[in-house]
């Protein structure tokens, strides 16, 4: 378990320049497995930079500055999980609390870290496209402002949440034109118990549940299709977000495992013709395949991957992809509660 440096316990939000600490660093980003347990007494947070505008177009490119009048400041739109919430389930609902914005999420930049009275507050930042919706001024948020992102680095008021700009503007200086949310197939029934062929083995409950709450979490990035290998609890695990989203999922057994082990370059093309549609896409498969794919789609792109790399049932790796190369990598460990 990670430690914070030692405080007298009475700071409070706008002393988190004082003993903060940013987690900001490369285009690799792997949130925990229990984010909660990560410092001793941890307060989990999420948001975004909210930005507008067009990234292949730099000058167009606006950033929402938020100013909260309990504390006089300037910052970055973010609060607090709630149960019953993923991380990101979280920065999309305080978005609309705060600001009234609907976003599409997209890379994750990374987290800051402070303490905040008694307890050691960890606040996750995506990259948040906004889609609709309008501001109203409210108890938490009463100005925004939209700024070059060079202007807005300047007016907020904590250097924590600057150093969350100068990340995004690295960002956006190479944006994704393609997005794959690379889905490990949710949690099925002990295949030692399954007597029947094994492509039809179901989800278990906790599966089940994984499949369901993997639809917000999906959602948050506005996928535009829906892939899965053959396997039934792979379609399975995809079948509430096509519901909810009203789109068909594309099977493809070039997905699965057996593909990875008997026919490689075939479901390598089968990946890249995904890449090559641009957009958001979901890919549904399985625990062999995904980290031999993403080992080598980073031997083939601009992000090295020197690590394991993992892949936990109901597991998702948000991967950004420019001119069919990888440039980044997100893995959220599951879509279940953090709470």
């Amino acid at each position: 378990m990670a430690c914070m440096p030692k405080h007298d316990g009475h700071l409070h939000e706008q002393d988190k320049d004082t003993h903060g600490e940013m987690f900001l660093t490369g285009r690799l980003q792997e949130i925990p497995n229990h984010p909660h347990e990560e410092f001793e007494r941890t307060t989990l947070a999420a948001g975004a930079v909210l930005w507008r505008g067009d990234l292949n177009t730099p000058e167009s490119v606006e950033v929402a500055c938020i100013h909260r009048p309990h504390y006089d400041d300037w910052s970055l739109a973010k609060g607090k999980v709630d149960p019953d919430e993923s991380l990101i389930q979280t920065a999309v609902r305080e978005i609309k609390e705060e600001t009234g914005y609907d976003v599409r999420l997209g890379k994750l930049l990374g987290k800051t870290v402070y303490p905040v009275k008694k307890t050691t507050k960890v606040v996750y930042y995506w990259t948040g496209e906004v889609t609709g919706g309008e501001f109203t001024p409210n108890n938490e948020v009463d100005e925004i402002r939209w700024l070059p992102i060079d202007q807005a680095i300047p007016l907020m008021t904590y250097d924590l949440d600057r150093q969350v700009l100068h990340k995004a503007k690295k960002r956006f200086g190479t944006p994704a034109d393609a997005r794959v949310l690379y889905v490990r197939h949710a949690r099925a029934h002990d295949r030692e118990k399954w007597s029947g062929d094994d492509n039809l083995r179901p989800l278990d409950k906790k599966g089940r549940r994984q499949s369901e709450m993997l639809v917000p979490l999906l959602s948050a990035f506005a996928p535009e299709r829906i892939y899965s290998a053959a396997p039934e609890r792979c379609q399975t695990t995809v079948a509430p977000l096509a519901d909810e989203l009203g789109l068909d999922v594309g099977v493809n057994e070039r997905f699965g495992d057996d593909a990875w082990l008997t026919d490689m370059v075939g479901a390598q093309r089968a990946f890249t013709d995904v890449i090559a549609q641009g957009g958001t896409s979901v890919i549904c498969a399985q625990g062999e395949i995904i980290p031999g794919m993403l080992a080598w789609l980073s031997a083939q792109g601009t992000l090295p991957i020197d690590t394991h790399i993992h892949a936990k049932k109901g597991s998702v790796w948000v991967l950004s992809f420019r001119n069919g190369q990888l440039t980044g990598a997100d893995y959220v460990p599951s879509a279940l509660p953090v709470l």
